[in-house]
């Protein structure tokens, strides 16, 4: 590890660690001489990874407690977290039943609460620590056919802010990072709402959508620059609340959203989405 020895090694623990962001994350940071944890919901052989998995699903109390202590019993502390593990649905508002947003919620911010309650305790006792938050740009702005995914890293943003304000004083930093399009597997895991594709009043337009959607993230770099950001905060003394990375084209809305007008924006914004 870089020199490093495992002993003196910084601990990370990554969520959602076996593909895309995660797993780049975990790669980088294992080669700058952290000592990775990443997890996944079933235990997977080692298959020369420099960095170990552990079981954590997300999803429930008692897999995160026990994965985190898994942790603790192994390195004896924890110095960074990065809340990565999650999944996209895609499909109208009005399509989408009650239980597919409730799944939706239950991983990307149930589960980050989850994570976040279990390691809190251990950050602060250790008086230092980095909280890693992996948002989207599309929790800055609602995109269609993706408004629950948008919801949950709503409610991560908010959450994020009133964490970092509470822990601060404990030397815990919280920090929100908002990737736009990677070439990963989301296309492939991505769940799409059962009626989407279905439901006349909107199924055209959605499949229209989706098409777009999955040709941007095939034609989109490697999260690379998504792990050279991770690795850099975990270690920043004093870290901005938020970071956006990815394609200018994508990032620019952001701004473009506080000054423009509202139709302005949206017009601006269905331009670039392809609606």
């Amino acid at each position: 590890m870089s020199g490093t020895s495992v002993e003196a090694a910084k601990v990370v623990l990554i969520t959602g660690a076996s593909s895309g962001i995660g797993k780049t994350c975990a790669y980088r940071m294992a080669s700058r001489g952290w000592r990775v944890f990443g997890t996944q919901r079933q235990p997977v052989p080692a298959e020369g990874r420099p960095f170990e998995m552990i079981a954590m699903d997300v999803d429930d109390d008692e897999s995160v407690r026990q994965g985190v202590a898994a942790v603790l019993a192994k390195a004896g502390r924890i110095d960074a977290v990065v809340n990565n593990a999650g999944f996209a649905l895609m499909g109208a508002v009005e399509d989408t039943t009650i239980a597919e947003a409730k799944a939706q919620l239950e991983t990307n911010f149930f589960g980050v609460l989850r994570v976040c309650r279990a390691v809190l305790p251990t950050l602060r006792e250790q008086k230092h620590g980095a909280i890693i938050n992996i948002s989207s740009l599309s929790g800055i702005q609602g995109l269609p056919f993706s408004g629950l995914y948008s919801a949950s890293k709503f409610a991560l943003e908010g959450v994020s802010e009133s964490l970092r304000l509470e822990t601060m004083r404990f030397g815990i930093r919280v920090t929100l990072v908002e990737p736009g399009d990677f070439r990963t597997e989301m296309p492939i895991r991505r769940r799409v709402a059962a009626a989407a594709e279905t439901h006349d009043a909107y199924a055209s337009e959605f499949v229209r959508f989706k098409l777009k959607q999955d040709q941007d993230e095939a034609s989109a770099d490697e999260p690379h620059a998504v792990a050279l950001l991770v690795e850099r905060l975990c270690s920043h003394p004093r870290p901005k609340m938020r970071y956006s990375v990815g394609m200018l084209g994508q990032r620019i809305v952001v701004p473009l959203k506080r000054f423009l007008p509202q139709r302005a924006y949206e017009w601006l914004l269905c331009r670039v989405i392809g609606l």
